[in-house]
C-alpha cells in the first residue's frame, strides 16, 4: 500500500516539475521578446530618421568643406604673396649687389685712370734725347698694358679736341677767345675723359673756344 502511494507521489512530482520550469521560463521569454521588440522599434525609428540625419550630416560636411576650401585659398594666396615678396627680395638684393660691384669696379677704374694720367704727363715731358734708353721703353710698355687692361673692361677715351662742346662728355674749365674756331668748340684737353661702354666714366676737362665775332653775329640775327 505504501509502495503504491510513493509511486503515485513520484509520478505526481515528475508531472509538476516541468510545469514549474515552464512557469519560471515564461517571464524570461516575455522579457526577451520585449527586448527584441524594443530593438526592432529603435531600428525602425533609426531608419525613419536616417534621411533627415543624413541631410544634416551632408549639410555639415558641405559647410566644413567650404570652410576648408576657404582656408586653403587663403593659405594659397598667402603663399603666393610670400613667394612674390621673396622673388622681389632676391631681385632687389641682386640689383644692389650688382650696383655695389659696379661702383667698386668704377672706383678701381678711376684710380687706374689717375695712374694712366701720370704716365701720360711723364711721357709727354720726356726729353727726346732719352727716348732711346731701355728703361723708357719699359715705361711705354707699362703704359700700353694699362690701356689694354682698361679697354678689356670696356673703358675707352672720349674724343674731345676739335669737337663741339658736349656737357654730357666735357667739362669746361677754361674759355679762350679766338677767331679761328667756332663758338663752343673744344680747343684742347686738360685731362682726358673716358667712357665705360655706353656711359661716361669721367668727363674730359677741356678748354672751350669763345668767338666774339660769331657770338655778336648770332646775337644780331636774333
Amino acid at each position: 500500500m505504501r509502495d503504491r502511494t510513493n509511486g503515485e507521489e513520484r509520478r505526481s512530482g515528475a508531472a509538476t516539475e516541468p510545469e514549474t520550469t515552464q512557469e519560471a521560463e515564461a517571464p524570461e521569454a516575455a522579457q526577451a521578446a520585449s527586448s527584441h521588440r524594443t530593438r526592432a522599434e529603435e531600428r525602425i525609428a533609426a531608419l525613419d530618421a536616417s534621411p533627415a540625419r543624413l541631410a544634416e550630416e551632408l549639410q555639415e560636411l558641405k559647410e566644413r568643406l567650404s570652410a576648408a576650401e576657404q582656408e586653403a585659398g587663403e593659405a594659397r594666396q598667402q603663399w603666393q604673396r610670400s613667394a612674390a615678396d621673396f622673388a622681389n627680395y632676391k631681385r632687389r638684393t641682386e640689383q644692389e649687389r650688382q650696383a655695389t660691384l659696379g661702383l667698386a669696379n668704377e672706383m678701381l677704374l678711376l684710380k687706374l685712370l689717375a695712374v694712366v694720367d701720370d704716365f701720360d704727363r711723364a711721357l709727354a715731358a720726356m726729353p727726346k734725347e732719352l727716348e732711346h734708353l731701355g728703361w723708357i721703353e719699359g715705361v711705354w710698355l707699362v703704359e700700353r698694358k694699362l690701356r689694354a687692361l682698361l679697354e678689356s673692361e670696356g673703358v675707352t677715351p672720349i674724343e674731345a679736341a676739335g669737337k663741339p662742346f658736349n656737357p654730357r662728355e666735357h667739362e669746361a674749365v677754361v674759355s679762350e677767345e679766338t677767331t679761328t674756331a667756332p663758338e663752343d668748340t673744344v680747343l684742347g684737353e686738360l685731362q682726358r675723359g673716358y667712357r665705360i661702354r655706353d656711359r661716361v666714366l669721367r668727363p674730359a676737362l677741356v678748354t672751350v673756344a669763345k668767338n666774339p665775332g660769331q657770338a655778336a653775329a648770332s646775337g644780331g640775327n636774333e
